[in-house]
């Protein structure tokens, strides 16, 4: 397709970092809007599309201080941190320090021989603590999460203040509903932006003022209760629009790319998109609770919120590549474009882990995934833990009415950027099959497996225990959400991440499979507030803890 983004982001980037001054930024980029330029209807419109397509999570690093180097753009580089420490992919190359992030500390292999982290600072924890100074620059991977969520959280904030002093055309009734469609529009992102920061920050920020910041850093939990009190705001606003109408449909042609509206990208009706919000609150509960300490009222939340979450017919937000590349790059903008090829050649090699828990006659696997004749081994020095005897294939194989993880011709490849059909339904089999309910919870598991076609005779009706459900459950997550962004939040919940995972699918640096390895990954749960942030706006008295005390 020839249809190309509105290059409107607008960039309250100063010198330094995001948020370098705590006065209003003078923002004067002839190649961007400013607030006065964008205080038309198509201004405003398309202030709100560049800020989430270029600024808040582009191909580029429009409005970001730096650039994400080898690992790529924010679906890429930030997103590929999470699917390292998720251990759904390794990496060899040190940008970014991305060959440590994902590197455990300690590795036992079935001979009892351990293997330790072989870096000159051992440990991922020490790592990420040495590597987070301002001196750093580019090659803090602590930076690029922060700095996009925050762009795209600023933007959203002018969208707000920009769409509420601008005349729109049409009648009453058209100006209101173009109104609360920018108001929707700008709300959902921001509650996806504080989603994020939440989900991976010990501390951050809460603004709702354009080109200001405070250096009141308020807890983790403080920033999902913002997310989910902006999420409402959208609601109010999708509510305001009843059942949508030709000036619903008329913003959000403006607000997504003609290239991203097919397929589950096409538009959504103001009822999907509610569903589409309640998905991602039940995702920040699950995400940030452990296993263990989920309690009986949080998996009614889920439940509740599941029920009413995005369904099979429903669409959702999602992002593709064009003829320039202007949102992801169709070879490498996601991390499954990024895993595809023999593993010696590409960036990122598949995890032998996310291998193993495909079920046995998983034509997902089939597919999907090519085995190689003989391992690929990589530097010895830098950890065995992503050698692997797994390629992923472009386009699969041609299985019909299987799911194809990864596609590199032009447009093909759909990313998901939010919520999402199979997400929601193993929630919801998730908090089933915790509150007693396993059949049920089952049955929501084999539907979304034969949504993706992965030939597989049910689970239900087969008399599983509780446990042996929960971690089918688990394995499934593993396989229908692989390369979403999904698999560092399971790790952390699951607690992979402090007590290890055993009986591990490890191919040592002689090439010789081990079955029964155990690998001790010792991560940290959620990262420190990065320094290039603390450089230049220092917490002030009665913040809270900036840095995780693990």
């Amino acid at each position: 397709m020839k249809t190309f983004l509105i290059k409107s982001g607008l960039v309250l980037a100063a010198a330094g970092m995001l948020f370098a001054c705590k006065d209003q930024l003078d923002v004067k980029n002839p190649n961007q809007p400013t607030p006065s330029s964008a205080a038309t209807e198509i201004g405003v419109i398309s202030l709100a599309q560049g800020t989430v397509y270029i600024n808040g999570m582009g191909n580029s690093t429009n409005g970001i201080k730096y650039n994400d180097g080898v690992p790529g753009g924010f679906w890429t580089g930030a997103t590929g941190f999470h699917a390292l420490m998720g251990d759904e992919i390794g990496e060899e190359a040190a940008n970014q320090f991305g060959n440590q992030i994902g590197m455990p500390d300690l590795v036992t292999l079935d001979d009892g021989t351990k293997v330790t982290n072989p870096s000159s600072i051992p440990t991922q924890k020490a790592l990420l603590r040495t590597v987070n100074v301002n001196a750093q620059g580019a090659s803090n991977p602590l930076y690029y999460e922060w700095a996009y969520m925050y762009n795209l959280n600023n933007g959203m904030n002018s969208v707000l203040e920009i769409a509420g002093a601008t005349k729109f055309s049409g009648d009453a009734t058209a100006q209101a509903a173009k109104l609360n469609t920018l108001k929707a529009w700008a709300y959902w992102w921001k509650g996806y932006a504080y989603s994020r920061l939440g989900s991976i920050y010990y501390a951050g920020l809460i603004n709702d003022q354009v080109g200001v910041t405070n250096g009141n850093y308020v807890s983790k939990e403080k920033l999902i209760e913002e997310a989910a009190k902006n999420f409402d705001l959208a609601t109010t606003a999708l509510t305001a629009l009843g059942a949508g109408d030709a000036s619903y449909t008329e913003v959000m042609k403006g607000l997504i790319p003609e290239f991203n509206r097919v397929g589950k990208g096409v538009i959504l009706t103001p009822a999907m998109w509610k569903r589409n919000i309640n998905t991602m609150k039940a995702r920040n509960i699950l995400a940030n609770t452990t296993l263990k300490a989920m309690s009986a009222a949080q998996w009614g939340q889920i439940l509740t919120l599941t029920t009413d979450g995005v369904g099979a017919a429903d669409n959702v937000f999602t992002g593709r590549s064009n003829d320039n590349g202007d949102f992801i790059n169709r070879l490498n903008g996601t991390i499954a474009l990024k895993s595809t090829g023999p593993p010696a050649s590409i960036t990122y090699k598949i995890s032998e882990r996310l291998i193993q828990d495909f079920p046995v006659g998983d034509k997902r696997l089939a597919n999907n995934f090519t085995q190689l004749a003989a391992p690929a081994l990589f530097n010895t020095d830098r950890g065995n833990s992503f050698n692997t005897r797994w390629q992923l294939v472009n386009k699969g194989k041609g299985l019909a009415g299987v799911i194809v993880y990864s596609n590199q011709d032009v447009g093909a490849h759909e990313l998901y950027l939010a919520s999402t059909y199979e997400e929601n339904e193993l929630m919801k089999a998730e908090a089933l099959i915790n509150t007693g309910k396993v059949e049920d919870g089952l049955k929501s598991i084999d539907a979304v497996r034969l949504s993706q076609g992965a030939g597989l005779t049910a689970v239900a009706g087969t008399g599983l225990t509780q446990a042996q459900a929960q971690e089918e459950l688990r394995k499934e997550r593993r396989v229908a959400l692989a390369f979403r962004g999904l698999a560092f939040y399971d790790a952390r919940r699951y607690e992979f991440i402090n007590n290890g995972r055993t009986n591990a699918v490890v191919i040592d640096k002689a090439g010789k499979l081990n079955t029964k390895a155990t690998i001790t990954y010792n991560f940290l749960d959620y990262w420190d507030v990065p320094d290039n942030e603390l450089a230049y706006n220092p917490a002030v008295t009665g913040s809270a803890p900036i840095k995780n005390p693990k």
